[in-house]
């Protein structure tokens, strides 16, 4: 593609973000490039400056500059064993979504040096119009469990206003270090994005830092071992970019194997305990758009499943399975 473009944003991409939307208009640029084109200035919508974040509205025009450029990414290659790959995560499948048991380990989006990830992979289960499934929110690449992928255009506009409007109950599981004191409640701060020697990464800042969102989760310790380990179940209010995982450092119990921000000098965990980040999306409810609710809980994965044995641990008798809609 030579020279710059101005297209205008579709009725039915009401509310999607601008990094899905170059996703599904022009699938060879990688998320990388795009971040760049972004931090330049280059992409604009309305000719006011954007983040991959920004929410499109039917009728803005989104400048598209030139992108036939040499560090542009490729296409996924998608084939059968992808689209196996994906069905084996499904837990739950109607005519709008999927409601997917995301591994430990699998990037939700492309970024730089990013080659295999589920929003390429989605590509090989296209719907009868011929496309691809749509993300409606996302999971960090080492946190599993429940994520809710739209088949539609249609049910994409939908659920990604039931995650905007809060409308959607999630409850994680997490191990973390030490046991959280008091034993139950909110941690409420602003988070912005800084650079450290090993990239960009969330920080607590005051209110009114350049770029700084308000935060909210709760948290309840629902067993621990020792003084040494705890099971956490932590309920999002917000969405921010690894704000549990933030939040869990900040009240002095980061999650065990975190490698951003675990926080504890000279730590050392225990015999049998597994390597990975320790935090799993477990459940989610959300309204259909048929007006039911659907509640879906995601198994753990085999490396917390394995130090939940280590430390005594029973997610059979200790399930939250009461109203996620309910506090912690």
């Amino acid at each position: 593609m030579s020279g710059v473009q101005q297209r205008q944003v579709e009725g039915d991409e009401d509310g999607m973000r601008l990094d899905r939307w170059f996703a599904h208009h022009f699938p060879q640029l990688g998320f990388g490039r795009l971040q760049k084109l972004i931090r330049n200035g280059e992409v604009k919508v309305d000719k006011a400056k954007v983040t991959t974040s920004t929410r499109l509205s039917p009728g803005q025009v989104v400048r598209i500059p030139p992108i036939d450029d040499p560090g542009v990414v490729k296409p996924v290659t998608v084939n059968d064993d992808d689209a196996q790959f994906i069905r084996d995560m499904i837990m739950y499948e109607d005519d709008d979504i999927y409601v997917l048991n995301k591994p430990h380990g699998l990037a939700v989006q492309g970024g730089t040096g990013m080659k295999r990830h589920l929003d390429g992979m989605l590509k090989s289960l296209p719907n009868k119009k011929g496309e691809p499934p749509r993300l409606v929110h996302r999971l960090d690449r080492d946190t599993s469990g429940c994520l809710i992928v739209a088949k539609t255009k249609q049910a994409a506009s939908h659920f990604g206003e039931v995650f905007r409007s809060r409308s959607a109950r999630k409850i994680y599981w997490a191990i973390v270090a030490g046991n959280p004191h008091p034993q139950q409640g909110e941690i409420s701060c602003f988070l912005a994005r800084q650079s450290t020697d090993d990239g960009e990464q969330m920080a607590v800042v005051k209110n009114g830092t350049p770029g700084a969102q308000h935060s909210m989760s709760y948290y309840s310790t629902t067993d621990t071992a020792s003084r040494r380990f705890a099971w956490v179940t932590l309920k999002p209010v917000t969405g921010r970019t690894h704000q549990l995982r933030v939040h869990m450092a900040q009240l002095g119990t980061p999650i065990i194997g975190d490698p951003r921000y675990f926080n504890i000098e000279n730590w050392q965990g225990a015999p049998g305990l597994s390597y990975g980040l320790h935090l799993h999306a477990r459940r989610i409810a959300i309204p259909l758009r048929n007006g039911e609710r659907l509640d879906v809980s995601a198994p753990l994965p085999p490396h917390m499943r394995h130090s939940f044995e280590t430390l005594g641990f029973d997610p059979d008798r200790y399930d939250s399975s009461g109203d996620p809609e309910d506090g912690i």
